[in-house]
């Protein structure tokens, strides 16, 4: 079937002398999650993983990926002739430099200039230059071909108040156009979803999982355009926008409009979230200020109403965690439980909790050697039924009008080796040593990721991927600009300098192909501490809840300031979750959190 797709994509490719054709992740808003509608490239490929490109020349397809997705690329692509490229891995060239090098000197480039960046365009645009290559990005070529395709989703927006914001849409507004204004711009055009969703205090159904609403803005000195379906806004939503008299638009329209900017415009736009199509429409004349968006800084930094929502959501999560982990401790090999049926069960507990919304992502449920794929999704095909022997993984999370939140816990089911001890052991570890961490404000993240990292590299062992991301606030999963990774990676956005307010993840693995993955993640929210001639120190608090598995430890391999900060933490645990738990639960809770 996909090299079918790849004959007839070929064939369009030949009709307009298009030598290669790059198919993307994204949507038309640089998103990292979309809808049914934008999945492009998983059409095309049968990869299923949230990133990677797939470039089809006349020859040969390839789909570059990065180290979270190897293992589940190399299945999914079995058969398809689909070469893989393994994103960083030495002697692997980049999408740039493969099309530098296969694309004949006065040939054409093509892709849909709606799901490629600006930035990205440009730099094309540029590198290719030198072999007078010609870029067609006015047409979805994927789109003749793919007849069942879905339409754009049509999902009702709601109006989160400021109960659970902590700001207005008019106070936001405000601080957008004071940035906007010592950046001497007239005019700012946002086109990423989590900026405009949490600028007008808008969340929506039109990704799974990400309560974001397709739509684009921009925003004057003095008006405000929203582009977007209206017919997804309530009358509360529309009141609050009344106030501050934005012009609503078809959501489509924007391409239309900025061609009718006026030349004396100084327009504000991030060239890594406005897409192509967009950017080129913008008249020549009109001068432009590259740079990020103010919203991916304002909403990083949470205010402390948002901040006393998050710690009660995980609260809540922790809850629904913690009962899940009993029922599968106390059921495993006296009932059959799947993969696919301890996600339902964990979605279920999740539910009973007020003011749950929806999963923050597709849960992450994997038996024994699928949890070495780092982001592996069970299917009816590839389902385990757990058996009371080995590790099971579960990586989850909540989307409530209160927070979103994400959690991992590798959960023993009965014995384990002496390795997997030792590796789990050391995950716990470096969690907690990076959890433990007190240092100077203006640290980066790549500053403190060897504490986590620290006791994995001891054993000679990686993982390759980051060591933990920001967290929106009832928006995506993964928040730019803050993170933990121990180099810088050019294309993610998430080495800033920590602030107070700040949510990342904390979340080390082990993951062995073949054989078992582990990870453990809890949330940490950056705080300010003394401040003395040194400068601003600064720690985290944690906001995650429930236990870790001390059946799979080998307590031997501990100092013990990180047995004192396990059992401390376990205190906590008991004391937060244990009144909303039955008798049973709470009597297992006890035991799992006792001193070690």
């Amino acid at each position: 079937m996909i090299k079918i797709r790849i004959d007839k994509l070929r064939e369009k490719m030949k009709e307009q002398n298009i030598y290669a054709y790059i198919i993307p992740s994204s949507d038309y808003h640089q998103s990292e999650y979309v809808g049914e509608y934008f999945k492009s490239r998983e059409f095309m490929s049968g990869f299923t993983g949230s990133a990677g490109t797939v470039v089809v020349t006349l020859d040969e397809a390839g789909l570059w990926t990065d180290g979270r997705y190897f293992i589940q690329a190399e299945d999914e692509l079995k058969g398809s002739n689909i070469k893989l490229f393994k994103m960083g891995e030495e002697s692997v060239p980049t999408v740039e430099a493969y099309l530098i090098d296969k694309l004949p000197k006065d040939s054409k480039l093509g892709f849909d200039g709606k799901v490629i960046c600006a930035k990205e365009g440009k730099d094309l645009e540029k590198k290719l230059e030198f072999k007078n290559i010609a870029i067609e990005y006015s047409e979805d070529l994927v789109n003749h071909i793919w007849e069942e395709r879905t339409e754009l989703p049509n999902k009702k927006a709601f109006l989160l108040g400021t109960e659970y914001t902590g700001a207005s849409f008019s106070e936001k507004l405000q601080r957008v156009r004071e940035a906007m204004k010592e950046k001497k711009a007239t005019a700012h055009i946002i086109t990423s979803l989590d900026d405009i969703a949490w600028l007008f205090n808008i969340r929506g159904g039109d990704v799974k999982s990400n309560p974001v609403v397709l739509s684009y803005a921009i925003i004057g000195l003095e008006g405000v355009y929203l582009f977007v379906d209206e017919s997804k806004l309530n009358d509360e939503i529309k009141s609050e926008l009344n106030k501050e008299n934005v012009q609503i638009k078809q959501y489509d329209e924007i391409y239309d409009f900025v061609k009718t900017l006026n030349d004396e415009e100084v327009v504000l736009l991030d060239p890594a979230k406005v897409n192509y199509a967009v950017y080129n429409n913008i008249h020549k004349n009109i001068r432009k200020i590259e740079s990020t968006n103010p919203t991916i800084m304002f909403k990083a930094i949470k205010n402390e109403v948002e901040l006393k929502n998050i710690r009660n959501s995980h609260i809540k999560d922790g809850v629904a965690v913690t009962k899940f982990m009993y029922w599968l401790k106390t059921n495993v090999g006296k009932m059959e439980i799947t993969e696919l049926s301890a996600t339902q069960k964990l979605e279920d507990l999740r539910r009973e909790q007020d003011k749950f919304i929806e999963p923050s992502f597709g849960t992450i449920a994997a038996y024994r050697e699928h949890a070495a794929m780092m982001h592996y999704s069970a299917t009816k095909e590839s389902d385990y039924t757990l058996e009371p022997r080995d590790l099971f993984l579960v990586d989850s999370g909540g989307q409530y009008y209160d927070g979103t939140t994400d959690i991992t816990r590798t959960i023993a089911l009965g014995s384990t080796s002496e390795e997997v001890q030792t590796h789990f052991t050391n995950v716990v570890r470096g969690m907690i040593r990076l959890s433990k961490a007190k240092f100077l404000h203006g640290c980066r993240g790549y500053n403190l990721d060897i504490l986590a990292r620290g006791p994995l590299w001891d054993l000679g062992i990686d993982y390759k991927c980051g060591t933990g991301h920001g967290i929106g606030f009832v928006l995506n999963v993964h928040e730019a600009p803050n993170g933990f990774r121990w180099r810088v990676v050019a294309d993610r956005d998430d080495s800033c300098i920590l602030e107070e307010g700040m949510v990342t993840t904390n979340e080390p693995g082990v993951y062995v192909q073949g054989s078992h993955g582990i990870r453990i993640e809890n949330e940490l929210v950056v705080r300010k501490l003394e401040k003395n001639e040194y400068g601003q120190f600064m720690d985290f608090e944690v906001v995650t809840f429930a236990p870790i598995d001390i059946d799979a430890l080998d307590e031997r391999l501990f100092l013990q300031d990180e047995k004192d900060y396990l059992n401390n933490y376990h205190k906590e645990v008991y004391n937060k979750i244990s009144p909303f738990l039955n008798d049973e639960e709470r009597e297992w809770l006890k035991e799992y959190t006792r001193e070690i």
